[in-house]
């Protein structure tokens, strides 16, 4: 499973830094404006001690973690939504990633310069959000002119689509991102088609280098969604802020393990269990008979299989069984 999260911020806020530390990668984070201008992608393994312990417990050969993919994208100025800097280029960058992790800088260095002279990051992040809420407006605006047509001679679905969007354009056009929208389910499959900058999920991470933690607090109380505090110079809170990150994209892991390999699997939260098997490969949805699952703390305190089995804790379970975090599965195809 190929899903992404953006990192996206100012310039000079530590996006860069924390993506080279991530990663390993000699990206350039030189002291100035638009230095990153395409953007890096780089592969993060997802820290897990359950990967490891069912590794050990199976004395297996070769251990491969859960990961996610970053992408460092070109530093975004006031005024992008109308071409700015390279605001086309973020804009366009940013569509692509599924999620985004919005670096913000809380940390003071007279060395590296702010675009704004001054650090203050609930401003930077309303710049931000803004320059997003701005690109999402002219998109839905535009799109609502066009379907006209179509609902005035009736069009049902033109006419269904044009009332998501009109309740998207009224919370847009009150500075607000567009997944602060209240949707229900079939109304988020329309409004999904738009690929909305400010309707993909948020993670705030406060580069906080040598801050005092009151600063940091006070910040935080006032971020507008969920957030973590990190330090890109020195990698602290990376662990954190990656779990974050594999949980706002609505992932989870299911493990399986033996002398050969042991896994981490990512897989959409919510799927059946033929649908997780298409991790492994896509045929074992067609070809799947049933799973043998067991909870992998479970697994651990048994002290091997057949004692786990002898205790009732490995199930047998059919197609409509829903996958949950941390499951030891075998599957019969």
């Amino acid at each position: 499973m190929s899903l992404s999260i953006g990192i996206v911020g100012l310039p000079n806020v530590g996006k860069s830094t924390l993506f080279n530390a991530l990663t390993k990668k000699g990206v350039p984070a030189e002291n100035y404006p638009f230095c990153t201008i395409d953007p890096s992608v780089g592969i993060v393994p997802v820290p897990d001690d359950r990967l490891y312990k069912l590794a050990d417990f199976s004395k297996t050969n070769r251990t491969i973690p859960a990961v996610i993919e970053f992408v460092d994208i070109a530093g975004l100025v006031a005024g992008a939504s109308k071409g700015e800097g390279l605001g086309n280029k973020f804009l366009s960058n940013i569509r692509e990633v599924d999620a985004i992790l919005e670096v913000v800088r809380v940390f003071e260095d007279k060395d590296i310069i702010h675009v704004a002279n001054k650090v203050d990051p609930l401003q930077d992040i309303s710049v931000i959000n803004l320059e997003l809420i701005l690109a999402d407006l002219e998109t839905v605006t535009k799109r609502i002119a066009n379907l006209q047509k179509d609902v005035k001679r009736g069009d049902k679905l033109a006419i269904a689509e044009e009332v998501v969007l009109k309740k998207v354009e009224k919370v847009l056009s009150d500075s607000h991102l567009a997944n602060e929208t209240i949707l229900d389910e079939k109304e988020s499959e329309i409004i999904k088609s738009m690929h909305l900058l400010s309707m993909k999920p948020i993670l705030y991470a406060l580069n906080a280098s040598e801050v005092a933690e009151n600063v940091i607090e006070k910040v935080a109380q006032n971020i507008p969604g969920k957030h973590v505090v990190i330090d890109a110079v020195f990698e602290k809170g990376f662990d954190e802020m990656i779990r974050a990150s594999y949980d706002l994209l609505g992932l989870e892991t299911y493990f399986t393990t033996g002398v050969e390999e042991t896994r981490a699997w990512t897989i959409q939260k919510g799927s059946t269990a033929p649908i997780a098997g298409t991790a492994i490969h896509t045929d074992f949805k067609d070809k799947f008979i049933r799973a043998e699952v067991v909870f992998w703390k479970d697994l651990l305190e048994a002290g091997s299989y057949s004692e786990a089995r002898s205790k009732g804790k490995v199930r047998t379970e059919g197609k409509e069984y829903i996958v949950k975090d941390g499951d030891v599965i075998e599957f019969k195809i």
